[in-house]
């Protein structure tokens, strides 16, 4: 076929431009897998939990981060995410906004990266928090976050100054509750500074909206 690699080993397939990966060659990596492996398992992952936290249909904006890095500078763009139907057949597409970076990937369903609600929940009223780009990546890397609160860091929307975060009073207080306890028993003093900080401003947010 014009314009496809073949695969070897890990590596997903280039198609005309199109990274086309199947996310089950990236579950359960080798412990000998490249970094550049385990960046881009981690770069899919955190897409299919976007697709499957946001809404399905019409493309949206991500706070999700350009995987790319141009003239060894980060790219500014953010991945926009398109899941036609929420269905195991369905692949979720998702291109930068800025650069060409973009890709459709499959076998996503029921692994663990997999957010889909598995029962009805009634919809409430939610607020907008507005929160910055390093806050969303100190999100981003919580490993204690039960589904819902994952539903909520992963399904943040792009914005000029960070993200924005859909939540009532209670889904913002039981986000900051697993934030203040990840950074309670974390020993690496850079990475409990940056927790500190999103429970910070996450604590600030909540006292402004509700105070």
């Amino acid at each position: 076929m014009s314009g496809t690699r073949e695969r070897r080993g890990l590596a997903p397939v280039q198609c005309g431009g199109v990274l086309v990966a199947d996310l089950g060659h990236f579950l359960g990596l080798p412990h000998d897998a490249s970094g550049s492996a385990r960046r881009l398992a981690q770069h899919l992952g955190d897409i299919v939990r976007a697709g499957t936290a946001g809404e399905v249909g019409d493309p949206w904006v991500s706070a999700l981060p350009c995987r790319r890095r141009p003239a060894h500078g980060r790219c500014p763009g953010r991945m926009t995410i398109a899941i036609v139907w929420a269905e195991a057949a369905a692949p979720i597409r998702w291109w930068c906004t800025v650069c060409d970076d973009e890709g459709v990937i499959s076998n996503w369903a029921d692994t663990a990266y997999d957010l889909r609600r598995r029962r009805l929940s009634v919809a409430g009223n939610v607020d907008e928090v507005i929160v910055s780009d390093e806050t969303t990546a100190a999100l981003r890397e919580l490993v204690l976050l039960d589904p819902d609160c994952e539903r909520l860091v992963f399904g943040m929307r792009a914005h000029p100054d960070g993200a924005i975060l859909l939540a009532d009073a209670d889904d913002l207080e039981e986000l900051i509750g697993f934030v203040a306890a990840e950074a309670n028993h974390e020993p690496n003093r850079r990475r409990q500074r940056r927790l500190d900080a999103a429970f910070n401003a996450l604590t600030e947010a909540a006292q402004t909206l509700y105070s």
